[in-house]
């Protein structure tokens, strides 16, 4: 029986979020990737509340030139400055099922650069 690409990533996805939660000091960021854009959110589970989120749709990221690994790291940058601004410098890292290369990794690599740590 073959699987599809989805039903991989899913069961990746559920494989992750066994291991991986948010509290309140250690919050969650979780990654979602489309075909043209990519969403990023901290998330606390305790509470089931989202603290933050950007994505490539935000204005000053989608009028940004420059390819999609570019614009997921201006993503990881600009989420990472607006959780400095609420007071959190530590998360916990939920890629969702997807490899860590190209634009996941670049998501991550911005928020490291803007001095987030996971």
């Amino acid at each position: 029986m073959a699987f599809s690409k989805d039903l991989r990533r899913l069961k990746i996805r559920k494989r992750i979020r066994g291991h991986v939660s948010g509290t309140e000091q250690r919050p969650r960021l979780s990654v979602f990737r489309s075909n043209k854009e990519i969403y990023a959110q901290v998330i606390d589970d305790v509470t089931g509340k989202t603290i933050s989120a950007a994505s490539s749709r935000d204005k000053d990221i989608a009028t940004a030139s420059g390819n999609k690994i570019e614009k997921a790291n201006l993503v990881g940058k600009a989420l990472a400055e607006k959780l400095k601004k609420a007071g959190i410098e530590t998360v916990s890292f939920d890629r969702g099922g997807y490899l860590y290369h190209g634009r996941i990794k670049s998501l991550a690599d911005g928020a490291r650069e803007a001095g987030l740590k996971f």
